[in-house]
């Protein structure tokens, strides 16, 4: 994360800067119902932000409609966000996290549109914050 200072603030501090239901998703790993959220349908140019630390993490030219319920990215902007193993609920997935904060937001999975490397960043729209402009720097390749 070359010149880009980590984020740590404790639970109370992110109670407060949150709201409810981003703090679900962001520090209690919670997921948004499917077709719920705000990004899901979204297809504005810009860049899509971290909700608690305002980082940009992914370009609206790397969006895609997967038709599965949660905005999905066929990449993210370089460095932005770090993969963990997620045990959780009796399956093995990986778990997509903000590098700058740790933030929770989303999974991705290995069955994106080949012709962009395969991958689907599965992101919950309280995750993000979307800023209006030009289609933003596309994701690494």
């Amino acid at each position: 994360m070359a010149g880009s200072k980590k984020v740590s603030k404790t639970e109370d501090e992110w109670r407060k800067l949150l709201t409810p239901s981003q703090y679900h998703v962001l520090r209690e790993k919670g997921t948004e119902m499917p077709f719920s959220g705000q990004y899901d349908h979204h297809f504005e140019k810009g860049v899509y932000h971290c909700a608690a630390c305002h980082e940009p993490l992914f370009a609206s030219d790397t969006k895609f409609d997967s038709h599965c319920g949660w905005p999905a990215f066929w990449d993210a902007l370089s460095k932005k966000v770090e993969l963990h193993e997620d045990t959780s609920f009796g399956m093995t997935r990986t778990e997509v996290t903000c590098a700058k904060c740790g933030g929770h937001l989303g999974h991705v999975f290995n069955d994106g549109p080949k012709i962009w490397g395969g991958k689907r960043f599965c992101i919950n729209s309280e995750s993000l914050e979307f800023k209006e402009g030009k289609a933003g720097a596309k994701g690494k390749k």
